[in-house]
């Protein structure tokens, strides 16, 4: 299976052909037998973890069982044409499902085989969460310290907050340059941990998902860089001193 995800950027004058893409791409996208599994999203500000929308960023996440039917759908289909036509800044990222465990919208959208061992060290991670409504103000005062962690963790590379709606249904895309660096972060962290407690404390999520991904191919600009600019940040902090 080829999981692929795309965030492209909207000058303002196209926002109002972001929010029609919405509406009219989902026909395309369900009536394309080759497509396993799709959603059209919104973003957090900046493209990045946050509840208040930017309606300059969108994004569209699908699956294929092979990478032919993955590349066909990028070469010709009216929906990637629609992003690339309107859109000035996109970021691709083409995805093998090394494992995954919980539910989006009732399916488990990423098949992984268990037998598969991955070529490189540097992995993705797709978290994603439909929050209960009257846990929205408590998890809203919380996620943003995770989020800031995040991105002060070793190993950290990139990270872009998306979702098909901007407060209740949220998932956090992230790039870590090993699995080591991911897993430290999200069991060892204080603020990850002590929200990962919380979470099932509180019972903030109705319905949950993670999957690990090895990274097969990545191009295109995020947030004005080159996606093959992006470096750890700890190596940043290097050589700032």
């Amino acid at each position: 299976m080829i999981a692929a995800l795309t965030i492209t950027k909207f000058r303002g004058i196209n926002i109002p052909f972001a929010f029609l893409g919405m509406a009219i791409l989902r026909i395309p996208l369900w009536l394309n037998r080759d497509c396993r599994f799709w959603k059209l999203m919104g973003s957090g500000k900046d493209a990045q973890v946050d509840l208040a929308p930017d309606f300059k960023h969108w994004a569209i996440i699908t699956t294929w069982e092979n990478k032919e039917s993955c590349d066909h759908f990028y070469a010709t289909s009216f929906p990637v044409k629609w992003f690339r036509f309107f859109g000035f800044e996109e970021f691709t990222i083409l995805l093998k499902p090394l494992s995954s465990h919980g539910l989006w919208s009732g399916k488990q959208p990423f098949k992984s085989d268990q037998n598969y061992k991955p070529n490189t060290r540097k992995i993705a991670v797709i978290t994603r969460a439909r929050i209960n409504f009257s846990k929205l103000k408590e998890f809203k005062s919380n996620i943003k310290r995770a989020a800031d962690q995040m991105k002060k963790s070793d190993g950290f590379i990139l990270s872009a907050g998306v979702g098909e709606n901007p407060l209740l249904d949220q998932a956090t895309f992230s790039i870590w340059e090993n699995a080591e660096s991911m897993k430290n972060y999200a069991y060892k962290s204080f603020d990850h941990a002590d929200i990962i407690k919380l979470t099932r404390e509180r019972k903030w999520y109705s319905e949950d998902l993670f999957a690990r991904f090895e990274i097969l191919q990545m191009q295109g600009i995020f947030n004005g860089k080159a996606v093959d600019d992006y470096i750890p940040f700890r190596e940043t902090n290097t050589n700032n001193n």
